[in-house]
């Protein structure tokens, strides 16, 4: 068997969620780069077309598609849009999120937690729902939920935001043990503390950041690169028989 040929994503369809910068950018280009053509989305369709541009300019292909995970309709639109368009969806990573409240978590409105909890999870759910559907019609496929080391261990000041990625592991799970049977499989990345846009809050904070490294073996941080490889695995032959599982990148952070 050729090893590069489990990886090969020629001939199918991905939409990959918050790929507008970050974790997300670095999955689009690496799936792109492996040979699917790559749906990339945000809210912000402008700095979806960025990233698009660039694959198409590196040889990949891609478009852009503006779409916001916590509003219903906009997630019933982009994929009518998708099924119109391409008519299937192979490969579906969630990897939008917000994350609004850094506090206690006694503090906690009600605007932060209705807004972590219609992205992370009602989002998260309808968007697994929608495309599954679609996966269903045309004979399976695969989804990658990006969920959180938080979800195992919640974050210091980040409750609200811990207990929804909790949420998302329980969801992929659900997911995968009942879509097993239809072709597809579901699975989760767990990402540790990603030098990203979104985690700014933890990696530009020096007194946060020197505690961070305490409890992590490697001593460092990731780059949104480093989270792009499992998520390749996942959507790959490699991991045809590969579902349910969630894996920790987090350069050994639950170990300690």
């Amino acid at each position: 068997m050729n090893p590069t040929s489990l990886f090969d994503l020629t001939g199918r369809v991905a939409l990959v969620t918050g790929a507008s910068r970050g974790i997300g950018e670095s999955i689009a280009k690496l799936l792109a780069a492996a040979g699917a053509h790559v749906i990339v989305s945000s809210r912000k369709i402008d700095d979806c077309q960025v990233v698009a541009n660039a694959i198409n300019e590196a040889g990949g292909s891609a478009e852009a598609l503006g779409c916001h995970i916590g509003e219903m309709d906009q997630i019933e639109a982009c994929f009518s849009a998708i099924e119109a368009k391409h008519g299937k969806l192979d490969i579906l990573v969630n990897n939008a999120a917000a994350n609004p409240y850094f506090g206690h978590i006694l503090d906690t409105d009600l605007g932060a937690y209705s807004k972590t909890v219609d992205v992370n999870i009602r989002g998260y759910f309808f968007m697994c729902v929608k495309g599954g559907n679609l996966m269903k019609k045309n004979g399976g496929g695969t989804i990658i939920n990006v969920a959180s080391v938080n979800g195992v261990v919640p974050g210091d000041l980040q409750g609200i935001y811990s207990i929804t990625k909790s949420s998302v592991i329980a969801m992929t799970k659900a997911f995968a043990k009942e879509c097993a049977q239809l072709g597809i499989r579901v699975n989760a990345l767990l990402p540790g503390l990603t030098d990203t846009k979104f985690a700014s809050a933890l990696t530009k904070n020096d007194a946060i950041l020197k505690h961070a490294m305490m409890h992590i073996p490697m001593k460092r941080v990731a780059m949104p690169e480093e989270m792009a490889g499992t998520v390749l695995y996942l959507a790959s032959d490699a991991a045809s028989y590969t579902t349910g599982t969630c894996i920790n990148v987090d350069g050994g952070y639950l170990l300690v």
